[in-house]
């Protein structure tokens, strides 16, 4: 394992976490019963099928910790020795790139020919094509496959000789392939099993972009004017009704939204909305060193009271060491954390189904935060460990580049279950705030569980 530290404390935009922990205390609403939801079966199979005939947020309340990894230095600067080629030896040709493009074009008869004419003479093949008409021209969003020689500029200026305004340019990958409608269904799919799939599916639909769940009724200030059935499309912002009974916004700064992508989103929120809250049912058993067997299951909305009472059994020092701070409202705070807008939440219950620890999973735009809370009478028995693992594996089947833990220096507990990962880890310190970060990459497997047997008694809050 490699371990990397930092020294922070000159950069900008960085906030101590128990601000945020108080800021998000005093702002969340109370998350109101999600309404309209649809019976399972050939009802939700109607739902699918008309919202995709239209196809063709969630870090509001967390500051974020900006943080950037430098690139390796050139070998000049560490003392390796340049490689030299051998002489006669052949240059190894450049792989072909793919990439997403977007341009402007004028609405005129032989403007996308122009532009395919100028693609071809670089020999950069067009594998799928999409129109988007607008009032000023049409948004043509192409997926091409580019020599390796053609630099982004290269192919840029090309563009623009042809035509083209407002040129985009992204790096793509295998996933981009796929053709949209299926693009969609698939989108659709994860999003109709699973509440907290609906800002991967956007981000995953729309690349860059952020997503901010608003509540109704903030506890403090007006509560917000509601939004029209069909939702607000600005240049840069989308607005939809929330299933909560909020908002949520989409929004992306480097590129305006199109029709198209507004009623793709549309889509699929409706989907959300019209479904209710849904968390999968899927329970593993966890044996403690000593023999008791435990229930670990995702949690949500449902568990609020459960994850209440399990507050008031937490000491001081351990409510503080989560949150960096007195909560004066745990019961709003608890609400944001269980909505799955905002993430995804392991409950480790008792056989008698009392609540003793909890694992958030939040998701803070092309980053992910993790955290842990252990009842103390459950403390020092590997629940927090086996929670983390769990918790970064669910961020790697996501598709997370990176995690992050936001704790005190002093909390050797948090420090010793990252480190336990067997992951490289980067170290950020700040005025005795830690920041850990890792990336959910070559996560080994978790310890051996078996399926939980199936209890007709409900969980309830111990």
């Amino acid at each position: 394992m490699t371990d990397t530290t930092s020294d922070i404390s000159t950069r900008r935009g960085h906030r101590r976490r128990d601000a945020v922990a108080l800021t998000a205390a005093v702002s969340v609403a109370a998350t109101a019963t999600a309404a309209g939801a649809l019976p399972h079966g050939p009802a939700a199979s109607l739902l699918c099928a008309a919202g995709l005939a239209a196809w063709p947020a969630v870090a509001g309340l967390r500051a974020r910790w900006s943080r950037r990894r430098d690139p390796a230095p050139p070998p000049s600067d560490t003392g390796a020795a340049v490689p030299v080629r051998a002489p006669g030896a052949t240059v190894p040709a450049a792989q072909p790139a793919l990439w997403r493009m977007r341009t402007t074009v004028q609405d005129a008869p032989g403007s996308l020919a122009a532009l395919c004419t100028v693609l071809a003479e670089h020999r950069v093949d067009i594998l799928s094509l999409q129109t988007h008409p607008l009032s000023a021209g049409t948004a043509d969003e192409f997926l091409l496959r580019a020599p390796g020689t053609l630099t982004p500029q290269e192919l840029t200026d090309a563009v623009t000789g042809a035509g083209g305004r407002s040129t985009w340019l992204e790096r793509a990958d295998a996933h981009d392939l796929v053709d949209a409608p299926a693009r969609m269904l698939g989108l659709a799919t994860r999003t109709a099993l699973d509440s907290a799939e609906l800002p991967l599916a956007l981000r995953q639909l729309l690349g860059r972009c952020t997503i901010r769940s608003v509540p109704a009724r903030p506890l403090h200030g007006r509560p917000a004017e509601p939004l029209p059935a069909e939702g607000v499309l600005e240049e840069h912002l989308m607005k939809f009704r929330d299933a909560s009974g909020g908002s949520l916004l989409v929004g992306r700064a480097q590129l305006p939204f199109t029709p198209t992508e507004f009623a793709r989103v549309h889509a699929l929120v409706e989907l959300d909305r019209r479904l209710g809250q849904r968390v999968p049912d899927r329970r593993e058993v966890l044996t403690l060193p000593e023999g008791d067997d435990l229930t670990v299951r995702r949690a949500g909305p449902d568990d609020l009271a459960a994850a209440v009472a399990m507050h008031g059994r937490c000491s001081a020092a351990t409510l503080a060491r989560r949150y960096h701070g007195p909560v004066g409202d745990a019961d709003a705070y608890l609400r944001h954390l269980l909505g799955p807008h905002h993430g995804r939440t392991l409950a480790v219950e008792t056989a008698s189904g009392r609540l003793v620890a909890l694992g958030h999973l939040l998701w803070d735009g092309d980053e992910t935060e993790v955290a842990l809370l252990v009842e103390d009478a459950w403390q020092h028995r590997g629940i927090g460990a086996d929670l983390l693992r769990r918790l970064v594996a669910m961020a790697g089947e996501a598709g997370c580049e990176s995690v992050y833990a936001i704790t005190q220096a002093s909390n050797t507990g948090m420090v010793a279950a990252m480190r336990g990962l067997g992951l490289p880890l980067d170290y950020q310190i700040e005025d005795g705030t830690l920041v850990i970060t890792t990336r959910p990459q070559g996560e080994p497997a978790l310890r051996t569980t078996r399926p939980a047997a199936t209890s007709t008694e409900s969980p309830g809050p111990g």
